[in-house]
């Protein structure tokens, strides 16, 4: 393994002292953000003064509860402040007012607190101040999280340099690196009881690996098949914490998952005589094209009528119709992943076709859900597809002769 680094790794000592420099400050970056936003949230509230009572409204939004909750928490607003009240269900349920009076606090450091009483002591505010403490470095965790991930893609762009072109080192860097801004300004907020730092962590990891792994198809390479795993399992997990795309994670669990595996083995068998890291690819006919097509129109109407007529609790709860029109979509983004999968395992050059529909139904989904972040990884798609297409078209066109076209 290590004369494999050895010569893998960036021939150019002055860009690989670069990238070590680089390396060292996202770790540093990294550490020092996680140091510096567990003191933040751990510091000692202090003395806290009492100031005046303010009246807030209910955001019902946020309240989605059933008799399986043992505490339920309503949130009150009045512009950018909150406050939070814990109750149990027997309470909630008898619950009718829309507004309530909070009492405002506020610390030496001048941090507002409310609180649905007076009379606060300091366990009391401590808890309180960690809350807003953790809400308020959710952006310093972010770039701690974003300078890690863009730490492990330095770390694959170096030891793999001679593996990848200089455009493809480029394209993975820069989506990479506009990622972690968005991340840094588009914090995401906590879903279901999870952290929201949390969320942002998968979708950056999700990002990097799918990135990556797009890299690898467009070079015909095998190895995409092994990151393809780890992506769908960090979807998986996306799926279940977001309570959403329920379509989309069944075809994960059944289908990708299986055809990943495969995939790998039957591009194993397919390596091109010349230059064992590529594969042979191909392309389809026309009738093959048209069976594909009603094949997926079927998939989505039939999957969409029955996820639709589920209760399930998602995200959009409080809209019937934007859930159904996400419902719908979900399910031709997952007919259409379907098909690629196949063209992908059948190394046929549609799959980019299939690439870029399945690219524009998610940044549908990522748009009405608010995952800004993810639009980052739609871009990576939409210019690797051109890329990747480009490619294969101009393999098939030099060895038409070496494989028939066929499905099998």
């Amino acid at each position: 393994m290590i004369q494999f680094f050895k010569k893998n790794i960036e021939p150019n000592k002055k860009l690989r002292l670069a990238e070590t420099i680089v390396l060292v400050l996202l770790a540093i970056c990294s550490i020092v953000s996680i140091c510096y936003g567990l003191f933040e949230i751990h510091s000692d509230v202090g003395h806290i003064q009492y100031l005046q009572s303010v009246q807030m409204q209910r955001d019902q939004d946020d309240e989605d509860y059933d008799s399986d909750n043992t505490v339920c928490e309503v949130t009150y607003r009045k512009g950018d402040e909150k406050l939070v009240v814990s109750y149990s269900y027997e309470e909630y349920v008898k619950l009718k007012n829309t507004s309530i009076k909070s009492y405002e606090y506020q610390t030496d450091k001048g941090k507002k607190l409310y609180f649905d009483h007076k009379g606060v002591n300091h366990q009391e505010a401590q808890h309180t101040y960690k809350e807003v403490m953790a809400e308020k470095t959710l952006p310093i965790f972010n770039l701690a999280s974003s300078s890690f991930i863009l730490l492990l893609s330095v770390v694959i762009m170096m030891l793999f340099s001679r593996q990848f072109t200089t455009y493809e080192k480029s394209w993975f860097m820069t989506i990479m690196v506009l990622a972690t801004i968005f991340s840094v300004l588009f914090p995401e907020e906590s879903a279901n009881g999870v952290n929201g730092i949390l969320i942002m962590l998968l979708y950056l990891l999700d990002t990097f690996l799918n990135i990556l792994c797009e890299l690898l198809i467009s070079k015909q390479s095998r190895y995409n098949f092994l990151i393809s795993v780890l992506v769908e399992i960090v979807e998986i997990v996306i799926s279940i914490v977001l309570m959403y795309r329920f379509a989309t994670m069944v075809v994960t669990l059944f289908f990708w998952l299986p055809i990943d595996i495969i995939s790998y083995i039957n591009w194993s068998k397919h390596r091109d005589d010349e230059e064992d890291e590529l594969t042979m690819v191909r392309k389809l006919k026309g009738y093959q094209e048209v069976l594909v097509i009603i094949g997926i129109i079927v998939w989505t109407v039939v999957v969409g009528y029955f996820i639709s007529g589920l209760d399930i609790a998602t995200d959009f709860y409080h809209n019937k119709t934007l859930e159904t029109f996400i419902v719908y979509i979900d399910a031709c983004a997952s007919a259409v992943g379907i098909a690629n999968g196949l063209f992908i395992f059948f190394r046929l050059r549609e799959q980019w076709i299939a690439w870029y529909i399945c690219a524009f139904l998610e940044a549908v989904i990522n748009v009405l859900s608010g995952q800004y972040v993810l639009l980052i990884l739609k871009i990576g798609y939409f210019t690797n597809t051109t890329y990747g297409y480009i490619k294969w078209s101009k393999y098939i066109k030099e060895h038409q002769q070496k494989e028939k076209v066929s499905l099998f």
